[in-house]
């Protein structure tokens, strides 16, 4: 028996804080009791709180799970459950054209061994990862080990192979569907194609999640489809990472919050989920013109190295009204591109040295040329920020009861293959800048503040998204529950990583345990490896 002796429980219920014990044994908890002294053996939570481990319920940690299966930037930050595959990639189905996002593939290599959601949990099993995850078939991987990358509708024939290869994966242990409509294949399915497959998610007691069709100019439309969706299908949804992008577009806020509470209330939606920052996390590559994003990477690079289909690229690029300013360097993959991480594209273009470094003709240096002469030396691999999003209106969404942290993150470290990457702050940050802003203790960049309690924000970081998932037994300290336990010091925790300097721990967290087995010790990972794939 472990005992967590005299901290604050904080039970993830929504009940009042109270001074406590809490008893693990095995893999589950034993008692919540009063308060004791603490004894030689207990782990002496005097000064925190003990709380259920958190949830992410965005995440992207599928693939890095086998390669540092310690999970250091989400552990670190009291995390012990993530939900994964989602924007429609993930690890498995793998056939046909289907390929893993480049990050992913780049660091994995020879470790890459798997094609089914079966064979990756056989993988997943042998690295003995830390923290759980709960696994979702990505509509993209899935449409590209059918139909490939090409910009065609599904026919029957493959719409129905899609079907049979979804039902398969679920059978598996998959929880559902996720889209990503905006990319790369899945923006050339349409709505009945990714009916049919909400349809047999459903079947299955399966979930799903999206990335919309638009964040943007047609956010109000792309509800309306997820929701059309709802109503022919039966399935319960959950709208991912929740944002009006575009600064022309943050004034939609009130009508996208107005369309999304009476869905949460009237039980179509489950809700939604948001990280904490201002800047979206993606492939530098989508800036490219829908024509030269087709067939993804592999066709972009061959694209990029004709001279005449760069030129009309470029001059697409230069065309269009993008603010330079507010695109940043994210993670990159050759000598050329390194220096230029956590640097926005306005910056690189009045360097003086850029010309020379990129070998482009200072005469012909402009923003397309530039970010184009980026993705050939990184094969199409780079990664971005883009700060389009309000604080206010991040206030406006934190303020709804339904959304809760998802780090739309991958998980990394600051050692190791991963170490080499520029990741957003969000993968080491996401769960102490949300809890943070919900409590008011630090106010939105726009000075506004919000007064969540203690109970409420710790509930919407565990049983609100376990229960929203069907995590049963896990997101609660109470007897019988699994032993998924944070112990930390919450006016200590807090993100430390930056958009220039990502690689760093965030601070507070003493103690986490998952599933009765202590995981992280006082900034020491203990390599218990006692994580598991959950089944639905």
């Amino acid at each position: 028996m472990i005992r967590l002796a005299n901290g604050l429980v904080v039970d993830g219920t929504g009940a009042k804080a109270r001074p406590g014990d809490v008893l693990l044994e095995g893999d589950r908890v034993l008692a919540v009791e009063p308060p004791s002294a603490p004894r030689p053996g207990d782990v002496d939570a005097t000064g925190c709180v003990i709380s259920p481990g958190f949830v992410d319920a965005h995440s992207h940690s599928d693939a890095y799970l086998v390669i540092e299966p310690d999970a250091p930037s989400k552990l670190s930050q009291g995390v012990t459950t993530e939900v994964n595959g989602q924007c429609g990639g993930s690890v498995a189905p793998r056939y046909g054209e289907a390929r893993l996002s480049g990050d992913w593939a780049t660091v994995l290599g020879e470790r890459l061994t798997w094609r089914s959601l079966a064979e990756y949990r056989e993988v997943l099993a042998s690295a003995k990862p830390a923290i759980n995850t709960v696994q979702f078939v990505g509509h993209n991987t899935l449409r590209s080990s059918v139909i490939g990358y090409a910009g065609v509708r599904a026919t029957p024939d493959t719409l129905r192979e899609m079907e049979n290869l979804l039902a398969r994966e679920l059978d598996a242990g998959a929880w559902g569907l996720t889209t990503g409509l905006i990319y790369q294949p899945g923006k050339y399915s349409d709505e009945v194609e990714v009916r049919a497959l909400a349809k047999v998610a459903a079947a299955h007691g399966g979930l799903y999640a999206t990335h919309m069709r638009s964040e943007s100019d047609r956010i109000l439309e792309a509800i309306d489809e997820v929701l059309d969706l709802v109503e022919a299908t039966g399935i319960r949804a959950e709208i991912s990472h929740l944002k009006t992008s575009g600064r022309r577009n943050w004034d939609k806020i009130d009508a996208v919050l107005e369309k999304m509470q009476r869905a949460v209330e009237g039980g179509a939606l489950l809700g939604s989920d948001r990280y904490p920052f201002c800047a979206a996390g993606t492939d530098l590559d989508i800036v490219l013109p829908d024509w030269a994003q087709e067939g993804a990477a592999k066709a972009e690079v061959v694209r990029l190295a004709d001279p005449a289909t760069r030129a009309k690229i470029i001059a697409e690029i230069d065309a269009s009204d993008r603010d330079w300013s507010s695109v940043m360097i994210g993670g990159t993959w050759s000598p050329e591109t390194k220096p230029l991480s956590g640097r926005s594209i306005a910056a690189i273009l009045a360097d003086p040295a850029t010309a020379d470094r990129l070998q482009v003709p200072t005469t012909q240096l402009t923003a397309g040329s530039l970010v184009c002469q980026i993705l050939a030396c990184d094969r199409c691999l780079t990664g971005a920020f883009f700060f389009g999003m309000s604080e206010a209106n991040l206030r406006r969404i934190y303020s709804c009861p339904w959304i809760v942290p998802g780090s739309d993150a991958s998980l990394r470290a600051p050692w190791g293959p991963l170490g080499k990457d520029h990741p957003h702050p969000r993968a080491y940050g996401t769960m102490p800048t949300f809890f943070r802003l919900l409590t008011g203790r630090d106010a939105f960049a726009d000075g506004g503040r919000l007064a969540v309690g203690l109970e409420e924000a710790v509930a919407r970081m565990t049983s609100v998204p376990a229960r929203r998932f069907g995590l049963r037994g896990r997101g609660v300290l109470e007897k019988g529950a699994y032993a998924d336990v944070a112990v930390w010091k919450p006016e200590e925790f807090r993100c430390t990583a930056t958009y220039t300097q990502p690689h760093a721990f965030a601070a507070g967290v003493e103690h986490v345990f998952v599933n009765g087995v202590e995981a992280y010790r006082k900034g020491a990972f203990t390599h218990a490896g006692s994580g598991r794939f959950l089944e639905r």
